[in-house]
């Protein structure tokens, strides 16, 4: 069975309750081995478990209980934008066959209308899960579900913006997904709490194009992030006492995710978070931070600035004065460098023996001095 829909308004209510007392529910990101650079996606630590966690869409397991949250969710664009009017977290635990991945949101108005497996399932409010393993922008997964348990996923050959094209018929085989409601679905009459999602994703799933060792091993970091759509409802009187939700004609949605992708456009797999993977058991370890991410945070600045000024002038800087102003460089770093590639020009950023290059499209590769891969 792929998926089971479970009503737990005692549950749910108590959730928080048990959450606190249980030692393993700290927020705002993991202890860091070193500081992550401003404007660095947001990262996690998903711990280890000995016992597979079941998928039922309560959150009572042990491992659900000493694993820590994410962050709340913020808008798509970033926090200059209005913060979500209801608060969403997630969490994630791993182990040899499963990425484990629960999320807790608020929401007073349980809808939905999807029912077909590999429907659109974000035309209904939804909770999103995007995954790619090596950080390559190419080849990466994606995995939709709503309130009613109905699922969408599908393989991205590469961004849209850059030419990618999607295969619907692309499932993940065997995957699991639970979800559990505190409150009624589709009945206006009351006023709902929330909603929780449950998924278990198997690595088998995702080895034939993940690249990176699959599963992973501790230590590994992979790129990953969520999304939870939610579009405005109106309760409508035709007939009925309670009345029923509807969307309004030219409703616009919002986006709220884990970490901001500074656009509204969830395919930009270089603004995706980083989920390490720890040796310990939930709730305990240290994230040990990457030695590119200062390269990375500087070169997504500076191609941010480029775009800003390509926006305005109509044209792309000729020289990496022109971005004076648009970013603030990083003394630990040398300056970077406008170069031509293979496919046009790039932004190099130094860093000891590699260098950094960042394309047209976000991507970012890094090369070796000393013998190593060259244009």
């Amino acid at each position: 069975m792929r998926r089971f829909i479970a009503v737990r308004r005692q549950f749910l209510v108590w959730l928080p309750l048990l959450m606190l007392f249980s030692g393993g529910c700290a927020t705002g990101g993991p202890e860091l081995s070193s500081p992550l650079p401003e404007g660095h996606p947001r990262v996690y630590l998903a711990g280890y478990v000995d016992t597979p966690i079941t998928i039922d869409g309560d959150l009572d397991d042990p491992a659900w209980r000493r694993a820590s949250w994410t962050e709340d969710f913020i808008d798509i664009e970033g926090p200059t934008k209005p913060r979500p009017t209801w608060r969403t977290r997630a969490k994630m635990c791993w182990d040899n066959n499963y990425l484990y991945v629960a999320a807790d949101m608020e929401e007073p108005h349980l809808w939905g209308t999807l029912t077909d497996r590999d429907a659109i399932i974000y035309r209904d409010n939804d909770f999103e899960i995007f995954i790619d393993p090596d950080g390559d922008r190419a080849d990466y997964d994606e995995y939709e579900i709503n309130v009613l348990g109905t699922e969408m996923d599908l393989r991205m050959t590469r961004p849209y913006r850059d030419g990618g094209t999607y295969d619907l018929s692309w499932d993940f085989e065997g995957v699991r997904s639970a979800v559990g409601v505190d409150g009624t679905i589709n009945d206006p009459s009351d006023h709902d709490e929330g909603w929780v999602v449950e998924v278990a994703i198997p690595w088998s799933s995702m080895a034939d194009t993940a690249v990176v060792q699959c599963p992973p091993r501790a230590g590994d970091t992979w790129w990953i992030n969520f999304s939870r759509v939610q579009w405005p409802v109106e309760i409508v009187y035709r007939g009925r006492p309670g009345g029923q939700y509807v969307k309004p004609e030219g409703a616009k949605e919002d986006n709220w995710v884990w970490t901001q992708q500074d656009a509204i456009d969830m395919h930009r797999p270089e603004y995706w978070g980083l989920v390490q993977f720890g040796s310990e058991q939930p709730g305990q370890g240290v994230f040990v931070t990457p030695d590119d991410t200062i390269a990375r945070a500087q070169l997504r600045a500076i191609k941010a600035a480029d775009e800003t000024f390509a926006a305005r002038h109509n044209r792309p800087p000729q020289a990496m004065g022109d971005l004076d102003g648009l970013w603030t460089p990083n003394p630990a770093l040398p300056a970077p460098t406008f170069e031509s590639g293979p496919d046009g020009r790039v932004i190099v950023q130094h860093d000891g023996s590699r260098r950094w290059v960042i394309d047209n499209t976000g991507r970012i590769q890094a090369f070796w001095s000393h013998g190593g891969d060259n244009w």
